[in-house]
């Protein structure tokens, strides 16, 4: 997998786990400190989150770290 390709798999899978939480990306980006345009780049794959913002996403978003990384192949 290319780079590019997983930071849309990763994007993607980060918004269907904050819509499973009936969160905004407003409200997500709030939860984790850091502006709505931030969490619309990482949804959106134009950015690769480090994995300190992944930790941070996580906790928000009351899951593991594995289950956002796992399900992407």
């Amino acid at each position: 997998m290319e780079k590019l390709e997983f930071q849309f798999a990763l994007g993607k899978r980060i918004r269907q786990l904050r819509e499973d939480k009936n969160l905004s990306q407003a409200e997500l980006a709030a939860l984790c400190n850091f502006e709505k345009s931030n969490m619309n780049r990482i949804e959106s794959g134009k950015t690769c989150p480090s994995s300190f913002t992944l930790y941070k996403i996580s906790i928000a978003l009351e899951v593991t770290l594995s289950s956002i990384t796992n399900t992407i192949e």
